[in-house]
């Protein structure tokens, strides 16, 4: 496999290329992204079985099962980085070894259907902090000791790709495979 297709395969719809001159129109965009993720990855996953499930969506890669499990993992704490970033200024947050939680055993072996739950009500508070905000909040920022000192409206484009950034793995593998 050349390195554009495992390109291609971790990043099926790209990478994320955060601009810092959102309007109040790209922020609705962005919101509503967000706000779809929950259903496009129930929607993405409906009807799979176990061994479909435990396919990795490219090679070295993490199964279906893992993937489901990352994306409410990762949306909490980006609900708690956009509320820490609210009420404190500029706080350092915590990142958090991603791959390590997919190898923990509810990663693994969890029934999915408690992800897909989880995500849905992480969404409904994390909307209801974004809707709430105003355009002065989006401008309050954070430090990612990864990453460094970055806005809120950097954190918004980054969780609004990654939501169909995995649900593309899903989609882009279950296509491959004929399911």
């Amino acid at each position: 496999m050349t390195d554009a297709e495992l390109e291609q395969l971790r990043f099926p719809i790209g990478r994320v290329h955060p601009r810092s001159d959102l309007t109040s129109a790209d922020r609705r965009t962005l919101r509503d992204r967000i706000a779809d993720a929950p259903a496009q990855l129930r929607s993405a996953v409906a009807g799979l079985g176990r061994e479909q499930l435990d396919t990795p969506y490219r090679p070295d890669g993490w199964t279906v099962r893992q993937v489901v499990h990352h994306v409410p993992d990762s949306h909490m704490n980006a609900l708690i980085r956009f509320k820490l970033a609210l009420t404190e200024e500029v706080p350092t947050i915590r990142p958090y070894d991603e791959a390590a939680w997919a190898l923990l055993s509810d990663g693994l072996d969890d029934d999915i259907e408690t992800s897909l739950t989880l995500l849905e009500a992480v969404h409904a508070r994390w909307l209801r902090v974004i809707d709430a905000m105003t355009e002065a909040d989006f401008g309050r920022e954070l430090v990612h000791p990864e990453i460094g000192r970055i806005t809120l409206d950097t954190l918004l484009q980054i969780y609004a790709w990654h939501g169909p950034h995995h649900v593309a793995h899903v989609t882009s593998l279950r296509k491959r495979n004929g399911w």
